[in-house]
């Protein structure tokens, strides 16, 4: 009887450890993540004199992207270890789209629940 209550009570002390340490690695997981995303939004935040007008892939690591450095346009070869210079383009040459806005993770998820609450 004491020998199965004693296993009872280690079988309990040991989902408690294992319970604690996901949620100890799930919290390092959300907190290393935060930093991430903010790193990165903070690299990608745009200065006023680069922007990004557009990128072409055309093998893997290798792009041609069209960035406007001030008041000029340039058509740049970007690939894993060099950016080259292919041209200067003229602003008329430059077909500049409206950029779509980001729509967040919450929007999306809640436009899928109220389309599967209408489809149920």
């Amino acid at each position: 009887m004491i020998l199965a209550l004693s296993r009872g009570l280690n079988s309990i002390a040991h989902f408690f450890t294992l319970l604690f340490i996901f949620l100890f690695v799930c919290a390092i997981t959300w907190i290393a993540t935060r930093y991430t995303a903010k790193f990165m939004n903070q690299a990608n935040m745009p200065s006023g004199n680069m922007e990004l007008i557009e990128a072409f892939r055309i093998a893997p690591g290798k792009y041609i992207q069209i960035v406007k450095i001030g008041t000029r346009y340039l058509a740049l070869a970007v690939c894993k270890d060099t950016v080259t210079l292919l041209t200067e383009l003229q602003e008329d040459e430059v077909k500049i789209t409206e950029k779509k806005e980001l729509i967040s993770f919450k929007e999306l998820l809640e436009k899928a629940t109220k389309r599967t609450e209408k489809d149920e």
